[in-house]
């Protein structure tokens, strides 16, 4: 029995022996870690910091800063001839890209009805011209009565006739006098009347409003015009393709730098390698706003003297904003060299999760600098490595930057680009 117990004994004892050496194995393993996650993180970083360069001299030459934009073409009038009466179209006489004159005839509408119509109010007007003559008789007859009345009225001394009969005489002239206006009224409406279908009638036929060029038909012979709410387009002419005018819109940023008689060109897709020259007639004051894009309304003045452009090409218009001579160039990729960033580090507190599983770092996104006129510093490349300088921005284009500076040397080496290089 006693051996039993023992032995009972016995195993629970190298059971919690076996217990506490695994806790403690495992509580070692856990602080070593710790230790080599430590001593990795300050560990000395013995990288070699050496840099390859590229390079470019620097010129000297003209700046010119440009502003770009599109736009589309348009006549400098264009005109849109329409019909105000409803009807079927009963001839058309010109097509399009027809040359047109003032007053030349485009298209006539069927003019049965309201040639019937002239008649109709014709018709009308001599009846009441019959009217005015009938109650200028009446008026006449009237007068005449109460003359009479009036004269033997005199001559008897005041007996015959009754004073009863010379108020009904008068009053039957004074009704005679109204009906006459009337009349005379009547016959000024039917005038109108007669006029108004005299001008439907006109405008049965549709005459070019200015010389120009047909550059739409939307009509043909024998469709119905139905001109109910407004009156509909059946031609659109413009009025000298000579000369015709690029609409562009101008970003906000670039809106303050352009003005009237600056230098401009511009070129359509239609012929690819002529630049077109170009005024700036116009900007507006008042903006488009497109999806919160700021544009200005610009208009310049083309000259189209060989009708190689059209109504409603897109241009894309170059406008040169300064040009200046015999500046020091430095490419503006120079300014985006910075040294300065790669020796300060900033080391930031992790925890012990974060040393034990680190996260992968992220690329570093390159941020597109846009120069500005002012001051601001770049590197050149001498004997003893790079030298950092200050220099004066006078202005900048898409590629180079005008620079004043009294280190700056033709033929310099400045730097714009550096990369480190690994051991």
């Amino acid at each position: 029995m006693e051996s039993t117990k023992k032995s009972l004994q016995e195993i629970l004892d190298s059971q919690s022996n076996s217990k506490f050496g695994l806790k403690k194995m495992i509580g070692y393993t856990f602080v070593a870690l710790i230790t080599i996650s430590v001593a990795v993180y300050l560990w000395p970083d013995k990288t070699n910091q050496k840099y390859t360069y590229k390079t470019e001299k620097i010129t000297t030459g003209a700046l010119t800063v440009t502003v770009s934009a599109t736009g589309k073409l348009r006549p400098t009038n264009q005109v849109e001839v329409g019909s105000e009466l409803s009807g079927i179209i009963e001839s058309v006489f010109v097509a399009e890209n027809d040359i047109v004159k003032v007053g030349q005839v485009l298209a006539r509408l069927d003019t049965a009805k309201l040639n019937d119509e002239v008649e109709k109010s014709r018709a009308t007007l001599i009846v009441r011209e019959a009217a005015v003559m009938q109650s200028r008789a009446t008026l006449s007859e009237a007068s005449t009565k109460l003359y009479r009345l009036r004269q033997l009225h005199k001559i008897s001394g005041g007996k015959v006739p009754a004073q009863s009969e010379i108020d009904t005489a008068v009053a039957n002239v004074r009704r005679a006098q109204a009906e006459e206006k009337s009349t005379l009224a009547a016959v000024e409406q039917a005038k109108a009347e007669l006029n108004s279908d005299k001008t439907n009638l006109s405008k049965a036929t549709l005459l070019s409003p200015i010389n120009g060029v047909v550059l739409k038909r939307s009509i043909e012979p024998g469709q119905t015009v139905a001109a109910s709410f407004q009156a509909p387009v059946l031609f659109t002419i413009a009025e000298d393709l000579s000369k015709m005018e690029l609409h562009i819109d101008v970003d906000e940023a670039d809106v303050g730098n352009i003005e009237r008689g600056q230098k401009s060109y511009f070129t359509v897709d239609a012929w690819p390698d002529r630049e077109y020259s170009a005024n700036i007639q116009r900007i507006s004051f008042a903006a488009d706003i497109t999806d919160d894009v700021v544009t200005y309304p610009t208009i310049l003045n083309v000259d189209n003297k060989d009708l190689s452009l059209r109504p409603g090409m897109t241009g894309t218009a170059t406008i040169t904003t300064l040009n200046l001579e015999n500046q020091i160039l430095v490419p503006n990729a120079a300014f985006r060299v910075n040294f300065n960033s790669d020796v300060k580090t900033e080391k930031t507190k992790k925890s012990v999760f974060g040393l034990l599983f680190p996260r992968s770092k992220k690329p570093e996104k390159q941020v597109q600098i846009e120069q500005k006129p002012g001051f601001s510093n770049l590197w050149i490349l001498t004997e003893n490595g790079p030298v950092e300088i200050a220099v004066e921005i006078l202005a900048t284009n898409q590629r180079y930057s005008a620079v004043t500076s009294t280190t700056l040397q033709p033929e310099t080496d400045i730097i714009t680009d550096a990369s480190k290089e690994r051991p």
